[in-house]
């Protein structure tokens, strides 16, 4: 970052943030510099003696860093149920990019009978739109506290178009429905498509339908094809080589998300999904997102408990009594087998202790990985990684485990996220670029949410700005929902 960066005119500003240890967002080391914002944008970055602010904030012993892009986020219902969206905002997290994993709030024709992962939400059913154009009116009306980039679902446009009878592959007529849907919602703003084959909606799809469809997206700069890849157990292997294989024949960047190896007799491939990326990554556009726990979440279903350890039920339909409590337990209660008791606690949601810490590690690591949440907003007992997945990150494995740096660390949540997703105003400190800002004690900063107790905020965040707006101060949510719709060309 240069040494003295401002506006030429630059006499005074709305804010100043005075004595922060900067961590721009580009991964370059950490310096001292002031910072002062006007309106919804940095204006300017470095000593700034003799600058006439508003207000002031002495931030001597912290840390301010680009406000937390979470790169993989179910929030597209929340920011209109929950608008305050508290459980990203006191970790720091200012612009969520939703609509994954095939699901998404628009384009989506909502109704009955409709397989897994439609349940994985209990919002979907009041807030669904059949334009990102209607939906992006509901966020601009609702105005929610921080900002959104949305993605088009695979699962969501085959709903639509082809109704509940989700269990077979596509037409062609209704490919072709669907690839309109696609070129619609990429016009009025959506990021690109997701996917989520490894879940009923969208098992019977094969990999020409996928192809097909991302291949829209080559008409539509700045977009991105996002999977939820059909297999992150036994098969991840054949998995990753479908998703890298469809990202190269549709010839579109490609995005793998919440990259694992689930079930212990995967543990270690990560070593060789790696490899795969790596391979893929010098002839073409991948990365990946990852969150930092060895427990992953979603609805309940029979073919994901094998693989696991233990399974946590966070709510049951027709069992309500049972959220909170371990599968085994419930069966052993029942007197059934595993598999019989998820058939009968269904629609529900579980956690599936499935992973090893070495391989989240090395996943973390790995320069193409952006750090996302795929937090479930809106459920009873949710995985403490909506609410502690950002300062997790920062804390335990920056920090503490010394993974890699603070600055590293920073990056993954905010300029890698900002350049893949092509938010081109956001993601750095630099003159110009939004005032999507969190300032937080480097030393202090921790995850309190865990199992037990999953809705706790983070510790050590002391100010969250969203275009421009203190949407924390000291610790605590202000009333100020700043947030907006963004496409590639946000404002």
């Amino acid at each position: 970052m240069p040494g003295n960066i401002r506006k030429t005119t630059l006499e005074e500003c709305d804010l100043l943030i005075r004595n922060a240890s900067v961590i721009d967002g580009t991964g370059g080391p950490i310096r001292n510099a002031d910072v002062a914002v006007s309106g919804d944008e940095i204006v300017g970055v470095g000593p700034l003696d003799g600058i006439r602010a508003q207000a002031e904030i002495d931030s001597t012993g912290l840390c301010l860093a680009p406000g937390f892009i979470d790169a993989h986020t179910h929030d597209d219902w929340a920011l209109l149920g929950t608008p305050d969206m508290s459980f990203k905002v006191t970790q720091g997290v200012t612009t969520v990019v939703a609509g994954n994993c095939g699901i998404s709030a628009a384009p989506f024709r909502v109704q009955e009978g409709l397989p897994d992962p439609f349940n994985v939400t209990p919002e979907i059913q009041k807030f669904s739109f059949e334009s990102v154009t209607e939906y992006r009116y509901a966020i601009n009306d609702e105005a929610p506290a921080i900002n959104v980039r949305l993605l088009a679902g695979h699962s969501a446009l085959r709903a639509t178009v082809m109704g509940p009878d989700l269990a077979r592959a596509a037409m062609s007529v209704e490919i072709n429905r669907m690839a309109e849907l696609l070129d619609k919602a990429l016009t009025e703003g959506a990021a690109g498509l997701s996917s989520g084959l490894d879940y009923p909606a969208a098992m019977a799809a094969p990999m020409e339908e996928v192809v097909m469809l991302a291949r829209v997206l080559r008409h539509h700069p700045n977009t991105v094809y996002t999977t939820h890849i059909r297999d992150e157990g036994d098969g991840v292997i054949e998995a990753i080589k479908e998703a890298l294989t469809t990202g190269q024949r549709a010839d579109v960047p490609l995005i793998l998300s919440h990259h694992k190896c689930a079930g212990s007799r995967n543990f270690g491939k990560s070593k060789t999904t790696l490899a795969m990326i790596d391979a893929a990554r010098a002839k073409a556009e991948v990365a990946l997102d990852v969150y930092p726990y060895t427990a992953s979440s979603s609805a309940l279903i029979e073919r994901f408990i094998g693989a696991a350890i233990d399974v946590i039920v966070i709510w049951s339909a027709p069992h309500p009594e049972c959220g909170g409590r371990m599968l085994d337990d419930i069966a052993a209660e029942w007197g059934v087998s595993r598999e019989e008791a998820c058939t009968k606690l269904k629609p529900a949601g579980a956690i599936y202790f499935d992973m090893d810490e070495e391989d989240v590690q090395r996943i973390l690591q790995h320069p193409a990985a952006m750090i996302g949440s795929d937090g479930l907003p809106g459920t009873e007992k949710p995985h403490p990684r909506l609410w502690g997945t950002f300062p997790r990150v920062l804390g335990h494995y920056a920090r503490d485990l010394k993974l890699f740096s603070l600055a590293k660390a920073v990056h993954k949540m905010t300029g890698l996220t900002a350049t893949k997703f092509s938010l081109t105003d956001r993601g750095e400190i630099t003159v110009g670029k939004k005032a999507d800002l969190v300032l937080f004690n480097a030393e202090a900063i921790s995850d309190l949410a865990d199992f037990n107790d999953p809705e706790q905020p983070a510790k050590g965040i002391h100010y969250v700005l969203v275009n421009g707006q203190i949407t924390l101060s000291r610790g605590r949510q202000t009333q100020a929902r700043a947030g907006r719709f963004l496409n590639s060309h946000s404002q």
